[in-house]
């Protein structure tokens, strides 16, 4: 009986141990532990997400006459299946960016987008649409802006954001936020430029971040949140400890047994 009763006080106090040896530091979670000593300067221009290659777009061309404008929405027989046209204000329809960076719009045919914004894009459309239609309108939206988000969050995964401005401390709260295991100074955002794969370190702890011409994202971005030095000694320890355990439990199991 008192063999039992010291194996069970042993593996309690290995469970508090590891509990403790887990904890993290207030400086060690703490964002932005500067931002009272900076000076952030004042953002001089908005940030607006530009069209890229692959990306998915949305346009819906309406007007007081939609008789006339139904001609410059997609219809279901472009895309292969029927040639009744679709209700522009109903329409799921998509314009895929090709590898030249273009889209081919009814009416218009193709058409350079790569580049342009949203805005850029709406305003040019507008302009080329209205020679022959009163007053259109046009609305232009990305629908396949996904935020891959990886590591040491709470709900790791890809998300599909809702608008095209998106900064990195929205994607991690769409994550769950960062586990206390998390580094915060080497988050790894990695991201496509012209064709090649690069990637940036950030530093959560530095307020200097806001002003960093990586804190707003781009579509398809991958954030990797690595896990800090006493999360990797602490599970490298564990399988250690937890091997030694397991042997110490079973011979003393062994002993009880034979006892």
């Amino acid at each position: 009986m008192h063999k039992n009763i010291r194996i069970r006080f042993a593996a309690a106090a290995f469970a508090i141990a590891m509990a403790f040896s887990s904890c993290a530091s207030y400086k060690d979670i703490l964002y932005f532990q500067d931002i009272d000593q900076t000076q952030l300067s004042q953002l001089t221009t908005e940030y607006e997400a530009v069209i890229k290659k692959d990306d998915r777009l949305s346009i819906i061309v309406s007007g007081p006459d939609k008789l006339v404008c139904a001609p410059y929405n997609l219809t279901m027989g472009e895309m292969g299946t029927t040639s009744s046209s679709v209700n522009p204000e109903n329409a799921s329809l998509t314009y895929l960016v090709d590898s030249d960076g273009c889209i081919s719009f009814p009416i218009l045919g193709q058409i350079k987008v790569e580049g342009m914004t949203r805005q850029q894009l709406t305003n040019y459309l507008t302009e080329q649409i209205g020679r022959d239609v009163k007053d259109p309108v046009v609305s232009v939206s990305f629908k396949n802006y996904k935020i891959t988000v990886l590591g040491e969050v709470r709900t790791p995964g890809t998300y599909v954001m809702d608008s095209e401005k998106n900064n990195i401390l929205q994607a991690l709260g769409r994550a769950g936020d960062l586990n206390l295991t998390a580094k915060r100074d080497g988050i790894l955002l990695i991201r496509e430029v012209d064709g090649t794969m690069v990637h940036y370190t950030i530093d959560l702890k530095s307020s200097q971040l806001l002003d960093s011409p990586y804190f707003f994202l781009q579509q398809n971005d991958v954030i990797y949140v690595p896990a800090n030095a006493s999360r990797v000694a602490t599970a490298n320890n564990a399988l250690s400890i937890w091997s030694v355990m397991l042997s110490s439990i079973t011979t003393s199991l062994a002993i009880l047994t034979t006892s």
